[in-house]
C-alpha cells in the first residue's frame, strides 16, 4: 500500500505545473501544440521531482524502502527523457510568442529570442548524456565518487536551465503564476541537493564515531565496529543500513551503503559486515582502530519491528547476511521466541562468515561449488531448496526477509507468491538495476 501512496502522491506533485498551466489559459491553439507544451511542463517537473526522490529523505524512502524510491526515480528519469525529447517536435507554426510585439495574444508557443531558446537546447543536450551516464556507469568504468559528483552537477544545471527556458520561452511557464510556481519548485529542487551536500554533512561533523575495531571474517570480508564519539549514537532498527564514510572529511563523497549487523539492544556501538568490491572496500584491512567516520542513516525498512507472524524465515545470498543478522541478532537479544529458519548461500565454504554464530539457529548453508566432504544443501536457493525447508503453514503465515543478489531474489519472491505468501510477507531491498 505505501508505494502505492508514493506513487499516488508523485503523480499529483507531477502534474500540479500542469493543471496550473490549463487553469491559466490562453487562446486555442492545435492539439499537437497543447500536447508539445503540455509534454514540456511534465519533462521539467519530473526533472525537479528526481532531486526529492534521490535526497535520502527518510520520510519517503523508509517508509516503502529506499530501493522502491530509487526505482521510481530511475523509471521517471527515462520518461521525462522521453517526454524532453518529442517536445520541441510537435510545435507547428511560425516560432514566435511570448510578450512580443508581433504575437500581442500568445497565441503562439515560442520565441525567435535565441538567448531564451539556447537554454532549452543545452538541456536537451545535456539531459540524455545525463541519463545515459547513470545507466551505463559500470560498464564505462567510472568510480562512484566521480559520476556521483557529476551526476549532481549536471542535474542541477540541467534544472537551472530549464527554468530559464521556461519562463522565458514557454507560453505557460510566462505567466505570472507559472513563473513563481517553477521558481518555487526549482527551489525545492535545488534545496533538496543542498541538503544532501551541505546540510548533511554538518550535522555529521557534530557527529562524528570511532572505528573500534577491524576483523577478518574470511579472505574477502571484514567486520568494521564504530562506536559514537561525544554523543548517544544513532538510533535506528535491526536491518537497516546506513551511508558510511571512514577516514575523510564529512563533505566528502567517499561514503557507501552498508547494512548494519549489530542489534540496537546490543548498545551503541555499530557493526558492518563489508565484503571487497570497490576502491574503498580493497582498503578495509588498512583501516586502523581510531580512525574518524561518520554516519548518515538509518535508512531502509527491512524491519520485523511491529510485524506478529509466529515465524521469520530469513533468506541471505553471501554480503547480504549482514541486515539479516542483525534482525536475528536483536530477536534473540530481546527474547523474541518465535521460530526462526534461515538460509544462507554462497560460493564456496571459505565464504560463510558468522559460522559458529549461526550454527546454534536453523541454518541451511547452500553452496554452489562444495567441497567433497560437504553433506549441506548445494547449487542456488531456488523454488526447489525453498520447497524442501518450508512448509504450507508456515507459507501461508510467515513473514520472510531477504537479502542478497538480484537474481536470487527474484526467483524466491515469484515462488512464494505462487506458494501463496501475502506480498505484505515479503521483506526485500534492492540496489542494483539495469
Amino acid at each position: 500500500m505505501k508505494p502505492l501512496i508514493l506513487i499516488v502522491g508523485y503523480l499529483v506533485v507531477v502534474t500540479l505545473p500542469l493543471a496550473i498551466s490549463w487553469w491559466v489559459g490562453g487562446p486555442p491553439r492545435q492539439f499537437q501544440q497543447e500536447l508539445a507544451s503540455g509534454m514540456g511542463i511534465l519533462a521539467f517537473s519530473m526533472v525537479l521531482i528526481e532531486f526529492i526522490l534521490s535526497g535520502r529523505f527518510k520520510a519517503i524512502s523508509n517508509g516503502v524502502g529506499l530501493d522502491v524510491t530509487m526505482r521510481l526515480h530511475q523509471i521517471m528519469a527515462r520518461t521525462a527523457l522521453v517526454f524532453a525529447l518529442l517536445h520541441p517536435f510537435l510545435y507547428q507554426g511560425t516560432p514566435s510568442g511570448g510578450q512580443r510585439p508581433w504575437d500581442p495574444t500568445r497565441a503562439l508557443t515560442i520565441t525567435t529570442d535565441f538567448s531564451a531558446l539556447s537554454s532549452g537546447i543545452a538541456a536537451y543536450l545535456l539531459l540524455p548524456s545525463l541519463v545515459v551516464l547513470a545507466i551505463g556507469r559500470t560498464q564505462l568504468g567510472f568510480k562512484y565518487e566521480t559520476w556521483r559528483l557529476l551526476h549532481g552537477v549536471g542535474a542541477l544545471l540541467i534544472a537551472m536551465l530549464l527554468w530559464h527556458h521556461t519562463v522565458n520561452a514557454g507560453r505557460y511557464g510566462s505567466q505570472p503564476v507559472m513563473s513563481w510556481v517553477w521558481l518555487a519548485m526549482t527551489g525545492l529542487a535545488i534545496g533538496s541537493l543542498l541538503s544532501v551536500y551541505l546540510l548533511v554533512p554538518l550535522l555529521q561533523k557534530a557527529r562524528p564515531w570511532r572505528v573500534t575495531s577491524v576483523a577478518r571474517l574470511t579472505p574477502r570480508q571484514w567486520e568494521v565496529t564504530v562506536k559514537p564519539d561525544g554523543h548517544r549514537g544513532l538510533d535506528y532498527k535491526a536491518g537497516q543500513f546506513v551511508w558510511l564514510n571512514v577516514g575523510n572529511s564529512p563533505f566528502s563523497l567517499k561514503e557507501n551503503p552498508f547494512s548494519i549487523c549489530s542489534a540496537p539492544a546490543a548498545g551503541p556501538e555499530l557493526s558492518f559486515m563489508i565484503k571487497e568490491l570497490g576502491d574503498f572496500t580493497r582498503t578495509i584491512g588498512q583501516i586502523r582502530t581510531g580512525t574518524v567516520a561518520y554516519l548518515d542513516g538509518a535508512y531502509g525498512n527491512l524491519s520485523l519491528d511491529g510485524r506478529t507472524e509466529p515465524g521469520v524465515a530469513l533468506i541471505a545470498g553471501g554480503v547480504g547476511l549482514a541486515p539479516l543478522l542483525g534482525i536475528l541478532r536483536q530477536m534473540r537479544l530481546t527474547g523474541d521466541s518465535r521460530q526462526v529458519k534461515v538460509i544462507y548461500g554462497n560460493r564456496i565454504i571459505d565464504q560463510i562468515a558468522y559460522r559458529e554464530e549461526l550454527d546454534a539457529e536453523n541454518v541451511f548453508y547452500v553452496l554452489q561449488e562444495p567441497p567433497e566432504t560437504w553433506h549441506g544443501e548445494t547449487g542456488f536457493i531456488d523454488s526447489a531448496l525453498i520447497d524442501r525447508v518450508f512448509t504450507e503453514i508456515e507459507f501461508s503465515e510467515w513473514v520472510f526477509v531477504m537479502c542478497g543478489p538480484a537474481i536470487m531474489m527474484d526467483t524466491v519472491e515469484d515462488h512464494l507468491i505462487e506458494r501463496g505468501t501475502p506480498s505484505q510477507r515479503i521483506l526485500s531491498e534492492r540496489f542494483s538495476y539495469d
